[in-house]
């Protein structure tokens, strides 16, 4: 007798019936979800960076921030001299001379201004109290953490300073040419 087929097994052997959508698992549509997002994730930096990287920029320092903050504000100080936080003679000296850019004030093109307020090497000058011997290292280290930061092309402290228009970055290259004498045994 011959072997007749139904309707239900031809559709049973064809490809469409044999790939039938099986419901997924939560993990497997949550990694294909996951997948999905970093593909757009993606594609959405990659379009960001070129939509603006005609734009320039330049980086923000914290420490620029900090201090530019200061000049907007005024240092209130007791009649006390800030006491030497460094052992070392040249390192208390550059602090000592940021501390008196914070509370006398920071000018440009002159030693000292009419108001008081000194440049980088006039407020080094009057806290050295006439050591020229230890003005002179202070401001060597000071020049070296300047080029360090800005690079080989700074000629002097003098013209760094005059360079700026604000006590931001001359304020701060004080603090850190103290630092770096702190780390030199300076």
């Amino acid at each position: 007798m011959p072997q007749t087929s139904s309707a239900t097994d031809q559709t049973a052997s064809t490809p469409a019936a044999l790939a039938r959508p099986t419901a997924l698992s939560l993990e497997e549509r949550l990694t294909l979800i996951t997948t999905e997002m970093a593909a757009r994730l993606d594609e959405a930096a990659v379009a960001y960076e070129v939509n603006t990287a005609h734009i320039l920029i330049e980086p923000v320092d914290l420490a620029d921030v900090v201090t530019g903050f200061l000049d907007t504000v005024p240092v209130v100080t007791g009649t006390d001299p800030l006491p030497d936080l460094y052992p070392t003679p040249v390192a208390a000296l550059l602090q000592r001379a940021h501390h008196q850019l914070l509370t006398g004030g920071w000018c440009s093109g002159a030693l000292v201004d009419e108001e008081g307020a000194r440049c980088m090497l006039g407020a080094i000058r009057i806290q050295a109290r006439g050591d020229s011997g230890l003005e002179a290292d202070a401001a060597a280290v000071l020049l070296d953490a300047i080029r360090r930061e800005f690079g080989e092309h700074v000629d002097s402290v003098p013209s760094f300073n005059d360079a700026h228009g604000s006590a931001r970055a001359p304020i701060r290259m004080v603090d850190q040419a103290a630092h770096l004498a702190h780390a030199r045994g300076l």
